[in-house]
């Protein structure tokens, strides 16, 4: 009887023993420490003129979120004048979080006619998005790469996006170097075409004037390098804008980041 019960006992072990070691394990040095988020972009993600603030209000405090995006800066100037930089410098501390999370989005100012901003978009910026992408990396960082965001500007019925090179270039650029994307420049054109030119214009930082003025193909004499000023325009966003494009990359932000769907305010979503 005794050999009996002691050939259960070891039994019980060992099954207990299998049932411990198939579990996920949970990294000590990561319980407690806080996830951090930060945003790397032009005008359209930046503060005041941008979605970036309002997505990172949409995070408990438990998410440290800097919205580093700068107006009027492309791929290439944002590194030229040294913002790139402070992100590395931030990067170099990743021990101190459970994980940090890039989102870069870039295109906006890439494109041509814009002196000191614009970019080569088959030579330059993938090289430019490439290179985020294997710094990030090379310092246990996560990118998400994001395609721009739409303008709001209507030939009649129909929504322009002009923007649309610079998407599939960071589509590419994701894709070689299997990084994660959203593309939001699909996802806000569907959405402001369905919604009209009317209906758009309310997401601007300042209402229509009663006549527009002529249009123009030269993008430079739209958006100026700086921060945006508050004024109607196409391409910036006033309060309803930035809540609007915010919850839309909320969104697609907790599908391709599913571990961010604890750290968000409920009544934010």
């Amino acid at each position: 009887m005794k050999l009996f019960l002691r050939s259960v006992a070891l039994m019980v072990i060992s099954a207990m023993l299998v049932c411990a070691c198939s579990q996920p394990k949970q990294v000590e040095s990561d319980v407690g420490k806080p996830v951090r988020i930060i945003l790397v972009g032009d005008s359209t993600m930046a503060t005041r003129s941008g979605y970036g603030d309002a997505l990172c209000q949409r995070f408990k405090p438990d998410v440290t979120c800097l919205n580093l995006a700068k107006g009027g800066r492309s791929s290439g100037s944002y590194r030229a004048e040294g913002s790139w930089e402070v992100v590395q410098k931030l990067i170099a501390s990743n021990a101190q979080f459970s994980q940090t999370l890039v989102l870069i989005q870039f295109g906006h100012n890439d494109q041509p006619g814009k002196p000191g901003r614009s970019t080569d978009l088959a030579t330059e910026f993938p090289v430019n998005m490439a290179g985020y992408v294997e710094e990030l990396q090379a310092a246990g960082a996560h990118a998400v790469l994001l395609t721009p965001l739409t303008r709001r500007s209507f030939k009649g019925a129909q929504l322009q996006n002009d923007l649309r090179p610079w998407a599939e270039a960071s589509i590419k650029v994701a894709t070689s170097k299997h990084v994660t994307l959203i593309d939001l420049n699909a996802i806000s054109y569907k959405a402001v075409q369905a919604m009209g030119e009317a209906e758009a214009d309310t997401l601007a930082m300042a209402p229509p004037p009663a006549v527009l003025p002529v249009a123009t193909t030269d993008l430079s004499k739209i958006e100026k390098a700086g921060a945006a000023k508050s004024a109607f325009d196409r391409t910036h966003l006033g309060g309803k804008g930035a809540a609007y494009f915010s919850s839309m990359v909320l969104k697609e932000l907790l599908i391709v980041a599913p571990v961010l769907q604890s750290h968000v305010n409920a009544e934010t979503r």
